[in-house]
């Protein structure tokens, strides 16, 4: 359960930070359309990079978190909509780093 921790918080930072630079972009292109056209490939990059990449591996080490750690089933929901909502991603790994711990402590 230890090595399923890791690297679900290793790809919950990855993806949040990612998530929160698309969300930043989104924010630059509302506010400055022209200093956003400065950065159009940085956001392509990233969104590609977000969508195709991290979060399906983001979701396969939610899900093997979930079987080891014997959480329930709204627990993974909500993991799994942290790859979409800026920020919840981090308060996420900080829910389950004490839900694992405590239930490896029992």
């Amino acid at each position: 359960m230890e090595k399923e921790l890791h690297r679900y918080k290793i790809m919950s930072y990855i993806t949040g930070s990612t998530l929160l630079m698309l969300f930043g972009m989104l924010a630059l292109h509302k506010i400055a359309p022209g200093v956003w056209s400065n950065f159009h490939l940085l956001d392509r990059i990233l969104g590609m990079g977000h969508g195709l990449v991290l979060y399906p591996i983001y979701l396969v080490t939610c899900f093997q978190l979930f079987l080891k750690a014997k959480m329930n089933a709204l627990a993974l929901v909500a993991m799994l909509l942290a790859g979409f909502v800026p920020g919840l991603a981090f308060v996420m790994e900080r829910w389950n780093e004490k839900h694992v711990t405590a239930k490896r402590a029992s």
